[in-house]
């Protein structure tokens, strides 16, 4: 479908799939994603769409379509769904840095943290719970619970076990009690409020 604008991306994203489907796993919205962006996404993988990072909503849409996108068009076992995260670390720190993620509403305004919280990097696991705290006040409460879970995975493990398949990595012993124990959801449950 050729490459989309970013105006493209975050109606899309903002407007068709919107906050609830963001984290629903959808066979027909991954299919929806793969047809309409793969080439977008190819583009910027490449370094074509270098020149969206100039603004707030251009860089918004850059980060759904190298941090969020892939997520769904590659999801399961394979690589390419993590071929972009670097990208879209460096393009959160650059918007952050320029205070344009203010400038875009809550709840929208979590896709600036979220390549941190992808990170297998401590340090950005604790700037993206940071920034939630502080930038994220009347729509963070879910993202501040991921947030700390995300960072729990990577104190406990140094990265995220449940990638190892699709990057050709080996697990641990550890990793492979965790992956068994439930994983990611099963440290979002101990990490979860009790209910009032």
């Amino acid at each position: 479908m050729g490459i989309a604008t970013p105006a493209e991306v975050v109606s899309f994203w903002v407007e068709e799939v919107g906050p609830a489907g963001w984290y629903r796993v959808d066979e027909a919205v991954d299919a929806a994603i793969r047809d309409r962006f793969a080439e977008t996404w190819t583009a910027a993988r490449g370094g074509g769409l270098s020149p969206w990072l100039c603004g707030p909503q251009a860089s918004l849409a850059y980060l759904i379509v190298t941090d969020q996108l892939p997520r769904n068009m590659f999801r399961g076992d394979d690589g390419r769904a993590y071929a972009t995260d670097r990208l879209a670390r460096r393009a959160a720190l650059r918007a952050i840095g320029q205070s344009w993620d203010t400038r875009v509403a809550e709840p929208q305004r979590q896709f600036f943290y979220l390549p941190l919280m992808h990170s297998e990097v401590l340090a950005d696991q604790e700037h993206a719970l940071r920034l939630i705290l502080t930038r994220m006040p009347r729509t963070g409460a879910d993202n501040l619970l991921h947030a700390r879970a995300h960072r729990e995975v990577i104190r406990r493990h140094g990265r995220f076990p449940h990638r190892n398949a699709a990057l050709g990595r080996r697990s641990t012993a550890a990793e492979q009690a965790f992956l068994a124990g439930g994983g990611y959801g099963a440290v979002v449950r101990e990490l979860q409020p009790e209910a009032a």
